[in-house]
């Protein structure tokens, strides 16, 4: 596949050179930032996943009249979390 550029970004100094002390052994400052945006884009797919799984539940709700109380559900994931931790 051919590669193509992002453009390339005016930064203050202090920016690059935090980003440059970071760098781990045979990675570059082009790597680094490239893996940057792909961890950026994973989060924000997943965050719009995430909404888009709330606002069905919402709606699902509004359908059938199904409610629950903030407390019971957290309960339950209080008592999932224990015994996820006794395992």
């Amino acid at each position: 596949m051919k590669t193509s550029t992002i453009p390339s970004i005016r930064v203050e100094p202090e920016l690059r050179h935090a980003a440059e002390s970071v760098l781990r052994d045979n990675e570059n400052l082009s790597s680094f930032v490239a893996q940057s945006l792909w961890i950026n884009i994973n989060q924000r797919r997943a965050q719009q996943e995430f909404i888009a799984r709330g606002l069905a539940s919402k709606d699902e709700a509004g359908r059938t009249g199904e409610y629950y109380e903030a407390e019971d559900v957290l309960r339950e994931l209080d008592d999932m979390f224990a015994r996820a931790e006794n395992q």
